[in-house]
């Protein structure tokens, strides 16, 4: 067995033993489905999805379903939730529409994206091998469980309270992350569709105040959604808090700054503008004071 073969299998089974201890922690206390709780049926549902549809996707060695399956399964299974819970309250609907509003505006935003490239060419290598291809789905389920887990734990949750401060700041911090994350989307987006800007990079609007302004705005909305949640948690259900610090760890240790950082030092690397913008603007945290 080849070594990247052998390395997949066993990102797989890590990946699948942390979403079984992570439905087993947050299963306590939640009400059940055939003697199941509610959590774990959601977690299992979750990766299920990304290992049925990467079936056809490899048979076709295609990665074009990838970005809108992993959105669809936050929104589908946030909204059996709603159903399969007993009396779902005010906390559920809310932690519901943040997780469904933020997989709609992702999901759509990525669709666009690899529909106008006609392809991701990060999959291009891994297609030709099944298992490699089923480990970046398998990795979807867990990130997809992961960072919708303290929603999905406390939507599961039988204990009930009423909203009260806590849950208000969270909705305005769910805001606050979300305004940001679309607009720095939104500013990139119209940078890109500009001719004129062809191999440059942008600085303009959020971008001059952080590097990463659309990371920082994806990490607040997560803490935003665990604030809401947090009222309702009690003893294992606590695992919930992975949910905005794998998303930190996701965007700022992994496969999001790190990623982007290298591939704009192998573009713009040594040029004095670049050197400026880097050493003026923030990686992550927005400067609140104008850039000079």
């Amino acid at each position: 067995m080849k070594s990247d073969t052998r390395a997949s299998l066993i990102t797989i089974i890590v990946a699948l033993a942390l979403g079984a201890l992570v439905a087993w922690a947050g299963g306590h206390g939640n009400a059940l489905v055939a003697g199941i709780p509610l959590f774990a049926v959601a977690v299992a549902v979750a990766y299920a999805i990304q290992i049925i549809v990467w079936i056809p996707s490899q048979i076709a060695r295609s990665e074009r379903f990838f970005d809108i399956t992993g959105s669809i399964t936050f929104i589908g299974v946030s909204i059996a939730l709603l159903l399969l819970a007993p009396a779902p309250d005010a906390r559920s609907w809310v932690l519901a529409g943040m997780v469904v509003l933020w997989a709609v505006r992702l999901g759509s935003f990525l669709f666009v994206r690899v529909h106008r490239s006609g392809g991701d060419d990060r999959f291009d290598e891994l297609k030709t091998n099944p298992v490699r291809f089923l480990r970046v789905w398998v990795l979807q389920g867990a990130w997809v469980s992961l960072t919708a887990s303290a929603a999905w734990i406390a939507m599961s949750s039988e204990t009930r309270a009423p909203l009260g401060w806590l849950a208000y700041v969270g909705i305005g911090v769910w805001l606050l992350g979300m305004v940001l994350e679309v607009t720095a989307d939104a500013q990139k987006s119209a940078f890109k569709a500009d001719s004129a800007n062809e191999g440059r990079f942008i600085r303009s609007g959020l971008w001059s105040r952080s590097r990463h302004p659309n990371y920082f705005g994806e990490i607040v909305l997560w803490i935003g959604v665990f604030l809401v949640a947090a009222p309702v948690l009690s003893g294992w259900q606590w695992v919930a808090v992975i949910s905005p610090l794998f998303v930190i760890l996701l965007l700022t240790r992994v496969s999001g700054i790190p990623l982007l950082e290298q591939k704009a030092e192998r573009t713009w690397g040594g040029q004095d503008d670049y050197e400026a913008y880097k050493k003026r603007t923030p990686v992550l945290i927005p400067r609140l004071s104008s850039p000079a």
